[in-house]
């Protein structure tokens, strides 16, 4: 395993992370016994092979239902000082709530304290203000860390940019989770303010939201040989030194080892003695570009020959958030789904994300489909655009693609 310096912590991080929501049992907290043997089995050698590949950041989240249970008759077993334990919990509206959560934590996973506490899905300024208002949650957090309960605070987002760099720009944190890979640009400039306040930079989902790259389109898997498309966004994301862990969400055991071969792929290039200094880092990082850099150029040859020469530096760049489009139409994410779904075949992945709107999601993914717009609205939402005039239809393209079934987030039962 490689690691990085997880910023100001001066935590070791292993570049991939064992995040905990999808081994549990169920989403929602359940009765000790109605965890079944065999899924508690499974949980257990999920963890016991992270650890045996050196990924020892256990990361979870009281919002994932049985998964801090389950975990507590795990953990405590294990060498605590080789472990890196992070669990979420959801900033409230006031800051006694927020400490009743985090016990109801520490009881189910039976610790004392955790390294790494974050407040769970800062995703609009209703959530940030809970967080950073006098008297609220951050400062309960650090309360908690005067007490030794937690070592490092940091947040979770789902956050348009301009929130997540308010958050940020703040001071409060020591880290932060958040969504950036190829098909998720927009964030580049939070993880850049993260980066110049020597902030952890932890990368949510790259695997699901990054492109459902664990079922990948054929088109995709050619275009990204001789990688497999998950190894290559693997080595895309960590080419950034900025970036130093990528969540790896397993469900089983065996769900490392693609993972763990792109490691194996710059392995040649970079000596294999544990922790990475800088300059051992740098070339690492160096390494992961020249194997990744051809295969992003490639990808965007097809984006362009889709749209434009120019769509990704100028066609995404500049869409407003949804909450300053009438209707609160979620252009900026409807476009970029539609984008990568039409030129690289991720349509699985769009319909996916793209039926979480209107509602169902919640304010992780908020705001509403194109399936109706008031057009001169929106064009004067879009009038400093410099492809405003083709943004209705390709809302209307994009709807008519990408259209399905309302989905369900995987914490309300969703696939």
């Amino acid at each position: 395993m490689h690691y990085r310096r997880f910023g100001r912590t001066n935590l070791q991080m292993p570049v991939f992370s064992c995040g905990g929501m999808r081994y549990q049992q169920a989403w929602e907290d359940i009765a000790p016994e109605a965890v079944e043997e065999s899924g508690q089995r499974n949980l257990e050698a999920t963890i016991l092979r992270a650890l045996e590949l050196g990924i020892n950041h256990i990361e979870t989240a009281r919002g994932y239902g049985s998964s801090e249970m389950q975990l507590g008759w795990l953990l405590p077993k294990l060498p605590r000082e080789e472990m890196i334990v992070q669990t979420k919990i959801a900033p409230f509206a006031t800051a006694r709530e927020f400490r009743e959560t985090f016990e109801q934590s520490m009881r189910y996973l039976r610790l004392d304290h955790v390294e790494l506490l974050s407040l769970h899905g800062i995703n609009n300024a209703e959530l940030l203000d809970w967080s950073l208002r006098k008297g609220g949650c951050l400062d309960e957090a650090r309360k908690l860390q005067c007490e030794g309960r937690c070592r490092f605070i940091g947040f979770s987002t789902h956050a348009t940019t301009d929130i997540i760099l308010r958050a940020i720009e703040s001071d409060g944190f020591d880290y932060l989770n958040l969504h950036w890979y190829f098909v998720n640009d927009f964030n580049w400039p939070a993880i850049g303010a993260a980066a110049a306040r020597d902030m952890g930079v932890f990368i949510i989902s790259p695997n699901d939201k990054g492109g459902k790259l664990y079922a990948p389109p054929p088109k995709l898997r050619e275009l990204c040989a001789p990688l497999t498309p998950m190894q290559w966004n693997d080595l895309y994301c960590l080419a950034r030194p900025q970036v130093h862990t990528l969540s790896i969400g397993a469900a089983r055991p065996e769900d490392f080892d693609e993972h763990v071969a792109a490691l194996d792929v710059v392995a040649s290039a970079v000596s294999a003695d544990g922790a990475l200094g800088t300059a051992h880092a740098t070339e690492f990082a160096d390494r992961a570009n020249a194997l990744s850099a051809p295969i992003a150029e490639r990808l965007r040859a097809e984006i362009a020959t889709a749209f434009h020469p120019d769509w990704l530096t100028r066609g995404l760049d500049g869409l407003p958030n949804y909450v300053d489009v009438p209707g609160e139409v979620n252009v900026q994410e409807i476009i970029r789904l539609f984008t990568y779904a039409k030129a690289l075949d991720l349509v699985d992945w769009g319909k996916m994300r793209y039926n979480l709107l209107n509602g169902a999601g919640g304010h992780w993914f908020p705001g509403r489909t194109a399936a109706e717009f008031d057009e001169a609205a929106l064009a004067r939402s879009l009038s400093a655009h410099p492809f405003a005039g083709r943004i209705p239809a390709l809302l209307r393209e994009a709807h008519d693609l990408l259209l399905d079934a309302p989905k369900k987030r995987l914490s309300q039962g969703g696939d």
